[in-house]
């Protein structure tokens, strides 16, 4: 893939929450430029979507997956923050899922294999960079980062706690 290092740079936080005893969560995102990271108006720009028949893997693919279609993101350069780590080191299994046919051990079609394709298929397409987030930091050790990345957490927890009440 070419790259062109002329592409304006954008930041996506991806979080999600689910609820296990009903399979219910909510993906929140917020797609954001330079200058909105350093502002303080990006509590506005977050969304939130709920999903069904889910589990927190799934979630946080599900969330991902829905965040970079919602957006038309191959005209820049896209740095990811996510506390998933799944998502983080699918890019490591990938030769091992395709070789395997996303097949596990057992001969079964691993769970999640559908939004795992996707993923790929995104990856391949788009110019993407990935960044762990160590999630729930104390308020004094969280930089700029961690403090959107709070934004889309707390988003995701809200929504679900709201839909559950």
């Amino acid at each position: 893939m070419y790259l062109d290092i002329n592409k304006p740079i954008f930041y996506l936080f991806t979080d999600a929450s689910v609820n296990p005893k009903n399979n219910i969560g909510y993906g929140a995102y917020i797609f954001i430029n330079r200058d909105q990271l350093q502002s303080s108006t990006q509590m506005h720009h977050v969304k939130t979507k709920k999903f069904e028949n889910t589990s927190s893997t799934k979630l946080e693919l599900e969330t991902l997956l829905w965040a970079l279609g919602e957006i038309d993101s191959a005209d820049y350069k896209i740095i990811i923050y996510t506390d998933c780590q799944n998502i983080i080191g699918l890019n490591d299994r990938r030769a091992r899922l395709e070789n395997n046919n996303y097949m596990s051990n057992t001969n079964k079609l691993i769970k999640n294999h559908e939004l795992y394709k996707e993923f790929y298929r995104m990856s391949d397409i788009l110019d993407c960079e990935f960044v762990k987030v160590k999630g729930h930091k104390k308020k004094e050790k969280k930089d700029e980062i961690d403090r959107i990345f709070t934004l889309v957490d707390k988003a995701s927890r809200t929504a679900l706690r709201s839909a559950l009440f």
